[in-house]
């Protein structure tokens, strides 16, 4: 085993850095990453696989389901990743931003489809 990887009985290391806030943030933003620091941790605790696996059945559920469960999974989607987005926000070029805007657009749009379908 590398000594780079953990064991399976011992959590992932957290990333490093010095702060995991963002320096100078306004009130909103601060409080948005205070919120989701908990939430975080316990994302990067679980299997690597999971969450993607999870975002991987609701956009599955969400193109092939018509009507409103469709609709539903999509933007429980979308919320999720507007969610990363904007705890992701101030690390990231106007490439970065502007592919997440759109994602998370076209998930929005494909909801309103679905919902009408």
């Amino acid at each position: 085993m590398s000594a780079n990887r953990p064991s399976r009985d011992q959590p992932r290391p957290l990333p490093g850095g010095e702060n995991l806030f963002t320096p100078g943030a306004s009130g909103i933003r601060q409080s948005v990453e205070r919120r989701s620091a908990a939430p975080l941790a316990y994302l990067h605790q679980l299997p690597a696989i999971a969450p993607p696996l999870v975002l991987a059945a609701l956009l599955v559920t969400g193109l092939a389901a018509r009507g409103w469960i469709g609709a539903a999974a999509l933007c429980v989607l979308a919320a999720v990743l507007g969610w990363l987005a904007f705890v992701s926000w101030p690390g990231l070029t106007g490439r970065g931003r502007a592919g997440r805007a759109a994602a998370i657009a076209c998930l929005l749009a494909l909801a309103v489809l679905q919902a009408t379908r």
